[in-house]
């Protein structure tokens, strides 16, 4: 099996067990609902013979369902270089920098809004805003619009991730909070998180 097949089978198993195990919850309560009746779909096309067919009902349940879910940051972690795909990066260890060191963060997002532009496809967009603390929680920098992503298919993805870097070329030696918002700009919705660090002498 080559590694375009095996990529494309564990996706499968990761949408199918995940809409799987919401059913079954569900079921649980007597209630039925999209993602049951998905799961059991695609148990029959995979059942038939039709693994394609069976990922995209599969899929499509969980984008519905996931559009559902509020904004929020799965992921935000720091790490020691650029990620290379979703979930394929390497954790930092520690939140310690040396002085000029940049800062990279990782970020991993659920519940972001897709909007259709028309030809059967779709689009998502947010932005990122920044802010800097000390660690009694002044703000020493701040800057709307530090970033803005894009992200267009014909798939509403639900593998969504990006890379923030900071330079904290000057900083002085000291405690401080990162600070980032992120806004769906689609779904004019809001999150943010803070990450803690510590610049060396």
């Amino acid at each position: 099996m080559n590694q375009i097949s095996t990529r494309f089978g564990r996706r499968m198993q990761r949408v199918a067990w995940v809409a799987a195990v919401i059913a079954a919850a569900t079921a649980a309560e007597g209630k039925a609902g999209p993602l049951a009746d998905a799961a059991a779909t695609a148990e029959q096309k995979a059942a038939a013979g039709d693994p394609l067919g069976a990922y995209d009902a599969a899929a499509q349940a969980f984008a519905a369902f996931a559009a559902t879910l509020p904004f929020s940051v799965k992921t935000a972690v720091f790490v020691s270089d650029k990620p290379k795909a979703y979930g394929a990066y390497t954790p930092r260890k520690g939140s310690t920098f040396a002085p000029g060191e940049p800062l990279v963060t990782y970020v991993e997002l659920i519940g972001l809004s897709w909007k259709d532009i028309g030809e059967g496809q779709q689009q998502s967009n947010f932005s990122v805003d920044l802010e800097l603390k000390d660690k009694g929680g002044e703000t020493l920098a701040a800057q709307k619009g530090f970033g803005s992503f894009s992200f267009t298919g014909f798939v509403a993805n639900q593998e969504i991730y990006t890379h923030l870097t900071l330079d904290i070329t000057g900083a002085e030696p000291g405690d401080y909070v990162l600070h980032y918002t992120i806004n769906d700009n689609v779904g004019q919705k809001v999150t943010a998180f803070e990450q803690p660090f510590t610049v060396l002498k």
